[in-house]
């Protein structure tokens, strides 16, 4: 299978979205990059699926621009007018020739859910490789109304403990894919020192 950001190179803030490409294609999160089901529309005719780490306007505004392109079923943790199908934790989904389990990340969003196959990780924001804030393991904000740095820590400590050891690579919300490097970082040795910065319970960026 192959994934593609296809909201690489947009001019607007935006999240990552992801495009799988095989048996079952399947977009990460819509993104809020204008004409982005065009861009969707290069890679394949049909479009199984859209599912969403979270509805942050920065995931989901051309959600609806997809949908209408698309005859693609909608899943979300949290209800969206539509939605065809809600994700709980545990849950699994198909994407690509993968399956992917559901595991709820709350913190920096109380819906957020990651995806994690045995090699590879669709992690929202709740994890991230590099932001601006930190290069080499992140994390999603947690300043803003209704998010909560404990929570985004716990999630944290539960992705550790359910991302396999085999995940070598990382697909996050923002910033660059991560990939395992030779006698090098790995993904989880990633999400691990995001933890660690996220349990110093440090403002995350100067102004907070």
């Amino acid at each position: 299978m192959e994934i593609f950001t296809v909201t690489e190179g947009a001019e607007q803030f935006t999240c990552n979205a992801y495009l799988v490409v095989g048996d079952r294609n399947v977009l990460v999160d819509a993104g809020a990059m204008p004409g982005v089901e065009d861009v969707v529309a290069e890679y394949v005719d049909e479009l199984d699926a859209v599912v969403l780490t979270h509805q942050h306007t920065d995931h989901v505004a051309e959600l609806d621009a997809v949908l209408d392109r698309f005859d693609a079923d909608l899943y979300a943790y949290a209800e969206h007018p539509r939605r065809d199908g809600a994700l709980e934790d545990g849950d699994e989904v198909t994407m690509g020739e993968e399956t992917f389990e559901v595991v709820y990340t709350p913190g920096h969003a109380s819906d957020h859910v990651s995806f994690a196959s045995e090699t590879r990780l669709f992690s929202g924001d709740v994890v991230v490789y590099n932001d601006g804030a930190f290069d080499d393991g992140s994390f999603g904000r947690t300043d803003m109304s209704g998010q909560s740095r404990e929570r985004l820590i716990e999630s944290l400590n539960s992705l550790l403990e359910r991302t396999p050891e085999s995940v070598a690579e990382l697909y996050a919300g923002h910033g660059d894919v991560f990939r395992n490097e030779p006698e090098g970082d790995t993904v989880r040795e990633v999400i691990r020192r995001a933890l660690t910065r996220a349990e110093r319970r440090e403002p995350k960026y100067p102004e907070e």
